[in-house]
Formats: C-alpha cells, structure tokens, sequence
C-alpha cells in the first residue's frame, strides 16, 4: 500500500496542532493498479515513436482505454486504436467501439479477417470459428503502421501462458512468442529495446484480475457493451457452453436453439465464445457473481482454449496476442 500526504490541520494560535491532522487512508489496491497501469503507457509514450492500443469492444480494452485516457488527460491520446475484426463479432460490441470512437475523437484502424478470406490470402476454418485468423491481419497492420509497440489486455489471472508472461513481451519479426527471450522487470523497470522488424507487446493491466476489472468499472462508471449483463438470447449448447447462431453458423444435428437469460463474462469470436447463465444485470450483481467463481473467464466461455493444453501458448508463439 501507498500511503497518501498527511494534511495538517492549523491550531488555535496559529500553529500545527498535529492532534486535530486527520487520518488519511492508504490507496486502494484500485488506485494502484490504475496507477502502474498509467505509468506503463506514459512509460511507452516517451520510448517509441508509434503505438497503438488493440481494442476489440470488451471489457479490458474498455478499461485499458479508460486508464489511458486519464493517463493523458487533457491532451489527446498519443496513438491510434487497432481492431482486428473477424467478422463475426457481437453487433452490441461493434456498436459500442463506433460510439467510443466517436465520443473521443478517436483514430481507429480495422484489419479485416474477411478481407483475408475473400482475397484467398486465408481460408475458412472447419469448425466456423475465425479467432486462429486474426494472426496474420494483425501482423501485417503492425507492420503496415510501424508500430513498435502494441498495448494488449491480456491478464495474467486468465490464463496460464498470459502469466508468464512480461508486461513488455518482445516479438521477434515474425510477430512470434519466445518465452526464452523474456526480460527481468525489477522495480517497474520496462526494457522496450527491439531490432528492426521486431516490436513489443505491453500489457497494463498484467495484474489485474477479473474481479479488479470490474469493482474498477463500478468505481469509475464505466459504461459497457449490453452483452456483459444479463439478457435473453437465442442460444444452443455445443461442448458445455451456450452459442449464439448468428453470420457465422449455426447449431448442428442434435443441437437445438432455445432462449435463455445469458451474459457474457468475455467477448471474442461469436463462434468461440460462450454464454453463462446469469441473473446479473448490474455491475454489483455481477461482482458478486465472480466473487463467487471458481472458474476462470476463458476457461468457462472460451472454445479455442479448450483445443488443447498448451492451445494459448501456441498461438502465442505464431504471434497471437
């Protein structure tokens, strides 16, 4: 804990009468993480030429964006914001990002996965899903922008591969992950040095957790997507979760569509990313929900993280965030 300047308080006379100082509390775990995570940008601002943040709509670049926002205030934000889109993205999410774009003055750059596939450069998974896809489109816009840093939400509580890694994680010039080539980060102390061809990706919210996320979004305000909170949607069940059909497919023989009161406690690829059922429709009833789990986000709504054991971690080191 932080401990914040004790104000005196003036006695009678004219002196400091150190009896009547009021107790001031420490900062909050809040206050700190916002405060490293601040840091963090101001620290990649100051080092790189250009950057950007990945936004995708959900809920941590929301708060990533949030942070970052107040980091700079009140001049404008220092670098642009990169979407990845598959393509088969929540409408609620993609709305949302077009009014938070707006309502900021803000620079957006997409990469289009459907390009992709309509120029024959990628092609259509078995399965429906296109999460495995964003690599190359994301690749290429970092390399298209030249930007030698890139800003991630990624935590560490999400997800096993995410904990090892640093809040600076060097990519080499394929955009590949080496956990090898990780750096010491003593004393908040971020090495951004990188050849040409290689950039970073920083993570400011590294040590955060799902619960932080949201008890900041309550502090804050913060306004989000509606498929975060509790609401009735068409769903089928494939593998344990709750799908939404949508441009992407379907339920398949044997799978029947029903309405059920869902949210959603991540935001992806419709075809990967699962619904829970929930009551929640208020940030405190959905704090009191997570308070309350014993799994992970990913792990209770995430497909593409069920391929296998190390699934993250491979597509991490093919240069996935």
């Amino acid at each position: 804990m932080i401990a914040a300047t004790r104000t005196a308080v003036a006695a009678p006379d004219g002196g400091i009468d150190p009896r009547r100082s009021p107790a001031v509390s420490p900062l909050t775990h809040l206050d700190v993480l916002e405060a490293e995570a601040a840091h963090i940008f101001r620290e990649v601002a100051g080092e790189f030429d250009r950057s950007a943040l990945l936004f995708s709509g959900g809920k941590d670049s929301i708060v990533m964006l949030h942070v970052a926002l107040k980091a700079f205030a009140p001049a404008p934000l220092p670098f642009s914001l990169l979407h990845v889109d598959t393509g088969h993205n929540f409408p609620e999410v993609l709305a949302y990002r077009d009014r938070i774009v707006e309502k900021h003055g803000l620079r957006l750059d997409v990469a289009s996965v459907q390009a992709y596939i309509d120029n024959g450069t990628l092609r259509e998974r078995p399965d429906g899903t296109r999460n495995p896809l964003q690599t190359l489109p994301l690749l290429d816009a970092v390399r298209d922008g030249r930007f030698g840093a890139v800003f991630g939400g990624g935590r560490r509580d999400e997800e096993k591969a995410r904990a090892k890694e640093r809040v600076f994680s060097l990519r080499d010039e394929f955009g590949a992950w080496d956990p090898r080539r990780q750096r010491p980060e003593l004393w908040q102390l971020y090495n951004g040095h990188h050849q040409p061809g290689e950039h970073v990706r920083v993570f400011p919210l590294s040590n955060w957790t799902e619960l932080d996320v949201w008890q900041y979004i309550e502090q804050e305000g913060i306004e989000l997507p509606e498929v975060y909170y509790a609401h009735w949607r068409k769903v089928f069940q494939r593998d344990g979760m709750w799908l939404a059909p949508g441009e992407w497919g379907g339920p398949r023989d044997g799978e029947t569509v029903c309405e059920r009161q869902v949210r959603y406690r991540t935001v992806g690829d419709m075809s990967c990313t699962g619904a829970v059922d929930s009551s929640a429709s208020t940030v405190a009833a959905v704090i009191a929900e997570i308070s309350a789990s014993r799994v992970t986000e990913r792990g209770a709504s995430r497909a593409d993280d069920r391929l296998s054991e190390a699934a993250m971690e491979d597509r991490k080191r093919e240069g996935y965030f």
